[in-house]
């Protein structure tokens, strides 16, 4: 197993001649969507993205340490590497500087030809010329080859020519590229707001995936009455790179085996790195995969690889230490990866990425390089550590009971349809629509809430199903013990699905909203947290596909004279208080839970599609989202009582939104 990451630096030389020419800029403005995926946050995020990739390029050709990305307190971003700059020499096709080619020529870049980058996360190469295109304005400053190159560009248009001037003695050495952008609020018309957190997640994401690149993150947007006072920073730099990824990610568990298995290794231009380590309190696996920089959401080839290699090789070990005797079946490749976290990251010359959206690796020839060298270097370490072969076998084998005992409790709960069913568990109350894109059903807390919800519903497409009580914590129990319990037993049938594996099939999703409706009290928000905890580790797909909902009760109704008014929040409730001025009569009435609300109450609120609100549970940072899940819901009392300490303030648990 060889722990070398160094990356290779491209020998070739990196100038204007380097820099294709596909096709003109202008169709950006006019379908932005087309190259950025929509006008809303996450196209306003994606331009941040952009930017960044190229300085992590930089990197990955081995001329570039450290990347400083700033929110400006003017609403721009600036984004600065000490790279080699990008070139300023006149390109011999355009008749213009490379610098100016690559900001106002679409596919105009150093990634598709050979020489100006071995691997490369700018697959359509849209990049910078995309941002400049759709922001209000640009200025580039480049440092190369001793002097100082500006230009300003403003909608996609280059103001005046390339402006060059002899770097200072004591800056000689010093490279780079510094992009700082505005983007168009003719573009990006609900908002041009940076959000703090999401861009954090990414970017400390891609320190973790660039072992030995320090990223510097900014914050400069809040006023600062103290001149001494410091912007909010944070530096993410990790040197044992996607090793420290899965530590993070497994800080709040026990794990199987301190040691974190580690491969890296390349063959045929493709280099394949892979960090490793099984837990104790883990019923799922956790696999994160990336090719290129980019997180492969939907999988693809490498994975494959992986799951195959894992698979044939812990089956060979487990005959090899007599675990597993003629006659008996192989492990299953779910039993093997239960408690399994792992991080996949391959860098591919030549990527072949499914979709406009780059979520799955399609490359055939990855699956087996990924199968080859994670094969060699986990059988060697497996090899020389019997005592971590033991403890991940045992598991698998335990795991591998638990999924026979699961499988005959199963057949007690396999749906061959609700509609067939005399009597339906969890007293489903179904609409009549039949076409699950119109369908929705709504989870509710107990049998008085439920009560409203039938009445107040619309029968034709609002399907109503009481839970009673609260359902397991499966963070801490298995399968076998899922599918006997009654609540579990009622989900999977009201929603058609089975629980992972060849059981769940989106195919068969009965409603297209799954909404979780709970009181607005503490016993509510555990309720909403458990059903949350189920979807995300058993039926992910769910909450990945953007079927799972939140409703919004209101938490008062202000009557004044014959007119009334919900607040959903403290602050609403005060807001409206004080438009009716300080001799107003009115009166107050709090809901302690939905079962207090009149049907056409519940009706008018929470469930009319006209004037409800709702909101969409969505997984940004799937990181994240584990470890709160494993800190929230996990055996380990110390981490989660830090957790409610620290953020007790800040959470109201009126409006939980996960």
């Amino acid at each position: 197993m060889r722990e070398d990451s160094t990356v290779q630096k491209v020998q070739a030389a990196y100038g204007a001649e380097q820099i294709q020419v596909l096709e003109g800029l202008e169709p950006v403005r006019k379908r932005p969507g087309m190259y950025i995926g929509s006008t809303g946050p996450r196209g306003l995020h994606h331009l941040v993205y952009e930017v960044v990739d190229n300085a992590v390029d930089e990197a990955l050709a081995g001329h570039c340490n450290e990347i400083v990305v700033v929110l400006c307190s003017d609403g721009s971003a600036s984004i600065s590497d000490n790279g080699r700059g990008i070139p300023t020499d006149v390109h011999p096709k355009t008749g213009k500087s490379a610098l100016e080619t690559v900001l106002t020529v679409l596919h105009a870049g150093g990634k598709f030809g050979s020489g100006g980058y071995k691997v490369s996360g700018g697959l359509h190469g849209v990049g910078v010329s995309v941002v400049n295109a759709l922001s209000e304005w640009v200025e580039v400053t480049v440092r190369r080859q001793g002097h100082i190159h500006n230009q300003r560009f403003e909608r996609g248009a280059p103001i005046g020519n390339l402006r060059s001037t002899k770097q200072p003695v004591s800056e000689k050495k010093l490279t780079g590229t510094k992009v700082n952008f505005k983007p168009d609020t003719d573009i990006f018309t609900t908002g041009i707001v940076f959000d703090y957190s999401i861009l954090s997640s990414r970017l400390r994401e891609l320190a973790y995936l660039n072992g030995g690149v320090k990223i510097v993150f900014r914050d400069e947007r809040q006023s600062v009455s103290d001149k001494e006072e410091k912007a909010y920073e944070e530096v993410y730099f990790y040197e044992g790179g996607i090793k420290e990824y899965v530590a993070y990610m497994n800080s709040e568990k026990d794990a199987l085996h301190p040691e974190i298995i580690y491969v890296n290794s390349e063959k045929e231009g493709v280099q394949v790195e892979a960090a490793l380590q099984w837990c104790i309190d883990a019923y799922s696996d956790s696999i994160l995969g990336f090719a290129n920089n980019i997180r492969t959401v939907d999988g693809g080839t490498h994975i494959e690889g992986l799951k195959t290699v894992l698979t044939r090789t812990l089956n060979s070990f487990a005959r090899k230490r007599g675990k597993r005797k003629d006659g008996d079946s192989n492990l299953a490749g779910e039993n093997i990866r239960e408690g399994l976290t792992v991080v996949l990251s391959v860098k591919v010359p030549e990527p072949e990425f499914e979709g406009q959206t780059k979520t799955k690796l399609g490359n055939t020839e990855v699956r087996g390089i990924v199968d080859s060298l994670v094969g060699e270097s986990l059988a060697q370490y497996l090899e020389f550590n019997p005592s971590v072969i033991d403890l991940i076998l045992e598991k698998a084998i335990q795991a591998f009971n638990a999924a026979e005992a699961a499988r005959r409790a199963r057949e007690l709960v396999r749906r061959k349809s609700v509609l067939e069913s005399t009597t339906l568990p969890g007293k489903l109350a179904d609409c009549s629509s039949r076409d699950p894109s119109e369908s929705e059903i709504y989870i509710v807390e107990g049998d008085s809430a439920g009560g409203s919800a039938k009445q107040g519903r619309d029968r034709r497409f609002q399907a109503i199903l009481p839970l009673r009580g609260k359902i397991l914590n499966i963070e801490k129990t298995d399968d076998a013990k899922i599918y006997k319990n009654t609540e579990i037993q009622a989900l999977i049938t009201g929603l058609g699905l089975g629980i992972k594996g060849e059981d769940f099939s989106l195919k068969n999703l009965r409603y297209h909203r799954v909404v979780i409706m709970t009181d607005a009290d503490v016993d509510g928000a555990h309720i909403r947290t458990l059903l949350l905890t189920f979807f995300y580790r058993y039926q992910k797909e769910l909450v990945e596909g953007g079927y799972v909902y939140i409703a919004c009760p209101p938490l008062y109704k202000v009557e004044r004279g014959k007119n009334h008014t919900y607040c959903y929040n403290e602050g609403d409730l005060q807001k409206t208080i004080t438009s009716f001025g300080e001799k107003a009569n009115y009166t107050i009435q709090r809901f302690k839970g939905l079962g207090e609300m009149m049907p056409k109450q519940l009706w008018e609120t929470t469930m009319d599609p006209s004037t409800r609100m709702m909101k969409r549970v969505e997984i940004e940072d799937a990181l994240e989202a584990d470890r709160i899940f494993t800190i929230l819901m996990g055996d380990k009392v110390a981490p989660r009582r830090e957790f409610i300490e620290t953020h007790s303030v800040e959470l109201d648990m009126a409006s939980l939104d996960i």
